[in-house]
C-alpha cells in the first residue's frame, strides 16, 4: 500500500470545503461529527489528528474529548495511521 498525504485523502474527504464547520463550539460537537459519517477518507482524517495531537475540531468523526480520551487509553499507540489503516474497527469499539 503506498502512503497517502495529507494533501491527498483531504481532496476525498466528504467535508472538503466545509472546513469551517469542522471547528464548532463545544456544545455543537457532536452534532458536527455526523458530517464524518460514511466519509471515504475518515480513518485517514481521524489518525491524522491523533498522530498529530490536534487538539481542536471534529476530525475523522470524533470530538476533541473522544479524541483526548482515546489517547489516554491508549498511550502504547505509536502510531495511529498504521494501527487504522490496519483495523479501525478496533478504535471504532472504543470510541
Amino acid at each position: 500500500m503506498s502512503a497517502i498525504t495529507h494533501a491527498d485523502w483531504t481532496m476525498d474527504a466528504k467535508c472538503r470545503g466545509m472546513e469551517d464547520a469542522l471547528f464548532p463550539e463545544a456544545s455543537e460537537q457532536k452534532r458536527v461529527r455526523q458530517l464524518c459519517m460514511g466519509c471515504p477518507v475518515r480513518m485517514q482524517c481521524l489518525s491524522e489528528a491523533l498522530d498529530n495531537r490536534i487538539e481542536w475540531g471534529v476530525w475523522g468523526g470524533m470530538t476533541e474529548r473522544e479524541r483526548r480520551q482515546l489517547l489516554r487509553q491508549r498511550p502504547d499507540v505509536t502510531s495511529w495511521a498504521d494501527l487504522l489503516m490496519g483495523g479501525g474497527r478496533q478504535v471504532e469499539k472504543a470510541a
